[in-house]
């Protein structure tokens, strides 16, 4: 036998493949997770990047965002899911690995890409981004996974719901237990609303645009975006949906001002404080938490076309600033501030409509920003608790007797919404303030299942918005 025949045969060395889709979708994933970014910021510069390169095309595009929002959505139900299939505490994972788990189990059992290819792919991004020997363990957990369909695997993990309701819809669809609890404590009702609530979360929101009033029209972005790409909005009569996705940046009417993103439940909100019914005079409108600058372009072009003029006070500079660029080419007169709504430089009673929309939890808008379910903790409203008051306090003193101030959250929460409304009116933690409800429902006409009022909660399951809230309240003395 000769010397060469003696010896062990090995595989050549393969070089890892490198797929530009999923290490895009990785290097997202690793982003949100070790600098607690945000997907909505952190995607779109790594597929600008990627474009200018000449490694992707729309449909690259689409399944890099697909793959991070909904292993973002589902988060929790791949955990559980991987969780059951290695050997350790999840917590012992590292990280990095995790990540390429559940990109791996979200293509498994999220989408319709074939399984060889799932777990290939997978395989080989581990290569790639976590060396061959890590590379094993991904293709042996993600074989594990794959022998099962999604159904299969629920059954499995979640516990069922006539032992643990709470636990069962925490596990089936994707959310922390507590923020099962609080959404169904402010939803109420049974099952099956708390259910599609839920679903709703995991559900990929439209593109809403917003036609800035006096300076462009519903019409003119419908025609613009075409037949079956454009859609009227809902219930904002200045809303136009985006209904094949695309990129509201490569807009002229976007580029120019003219045109916001902004979802039709914010626009509702602007629009019910803009036509409140006031008594006397309506010249001085005041949004006091105006960062990033959304509801202040509306506002400040509703308050154009009554001849007002619009204070927009926003306390981060850096915020300022995008409300600055906002509001640049405004029809009417208007003011950006640098200015903490808690110590404010105006005087008592300069206003005739206040906007609060005051920084809270964002339970509202978990479609849009997925990865804020995780990091919230029920702690949490103890820190916004004060300041929410603070700044509904002062809104209520900055607003003239018989004006009318907003306040508005992004959030469902109880301890939010109508909670910090009824504190401030009752002098629970402060003088009693002294204002009246005013009933916001007939400000949002045509649009059902508003609740009992007075204040109004828009929800995605039925409005097909963020989950906002709007109390409407007037100064009486």
């Amino acid at each position: 036998m000769s010397e060469q025949s003696r010896r062990p045969s090995h595989k050549p060395y393969r070089r890892p493949a490198k797929d530009p889709v999923r290490i895009l979708a990785f290097d997202a994933l690793r982003a949100v997770d070790e600098r607690d970014a945000y997907a909505n910021l952190v995607l779109p510069p790594l597929l600008r990047k990627a474009r200018e390169k000449g490694d992707f095309d729309s449909r690259d595009a689409a399944l890099a965002t697909e793959l991070v929002y909904g292993t973002l959505r589902r988060q929790g139900t791949y955990d559980a899911i991987i969780a059951a299939c290695v050997d350790r505490p999840l917590r012992e994972v590292d990280p990095p690995v995790l990540d390429v788990l559940s990109l791996g189990a979200h293509q498994l059992l999220g989408t319709r890409i074939p399984t060889h290819a799932a777990v290939s792919s997978s395989v080989e991004l581990a290569r790639v981004v976590l060396g061959d020997g890590r590379a094993k363990f991904v293709n042996a957990v993600l074989r594990k996974i794959s022998q099962h369909d999604m159904d299969a695997w629920l059954e499995r993990v979640a516990p069922p719901y006539d032992e643990d309701a709470e636990d069962h819809l925490a596990v089936v669809h994707s959310h922390p237990r507590w923020v099962v609890s609080a959404l169904w404590d402010a939803l109420g009702g049974g099952r099956a609303g708390i259910e599609d609530l839920l679903e709703a979360d995991n559900e990929r929101p439209e593109v809403t645009l917003v036609a800035r009033p006096g300076r462009a029209t519903t019409e003119e972005l419908l025609d613009l975006l075409g037949e079956g790409t454009g859609l009227p909005g809902r219930w904002s009569p200045y809303a136009v949906r985006m209904a094949e996705g695309g990129e509201p940046g490569a807009l002229d009417p976007v580029r120019e001002g003219r045109v916001g993103v902004q979802d039709e439940g914010s626009q509702l909100v602007a629009i019910a404080l803009a036509n409140a019914p006031l008594d006397g005079r309506d010249e001085r409108w005041l949004d006091g938490c105006a960062g990033p600058g959304g509801k202040a372009a509306l506002l400040g072009a509703l308050a154009a076309g009554r001849g007002a003029a619009l204070l927009a006070a926003e306390k981060q500079p850096h915020r300022a600033r995008l409300v600055e660029r906002a509001l640049t080419g405004n029809p009417g007169p208007y003011q950006v501030i640098a200015a903490d709504g808690t110590r404010p430089p105006w005087r008592p009673g300069s206003f005739d409509r206040v906007l609060v929309d005051v920084p809270c939890s964002g339970l509202g808008a978990l479609r849009r920003r997925p990865e804020a379910r995780w990091r919230r903790r029920p702690e949490d409203f103890e820190g916004f608790a004060p300041l929410q008051r603070s700044l509904l306090r002062e809104a209520l003193s900055a607003v003239r007797v018989g004006g009318v101030v907003g306040y508005a959250t992004c959030s469902p929460h109880l301890a939010e919404t109508r909670v910090v409304v009824e504190d401030v009116l009752k002098g629970r933690g402060g003088p009693a303030a002294e204002a009246e409800w005013i009933d916001a429902r007939p400000l949002m006409p045509g649009i059902p299942a508003l609740g009992e009022g007075p204040d109004v909660q828009l929800w995605p399951h039925l409005h097909g918005t963020d989950a906002m809230y709007l109390a409407l309240l007037r100064r009486t003395a």
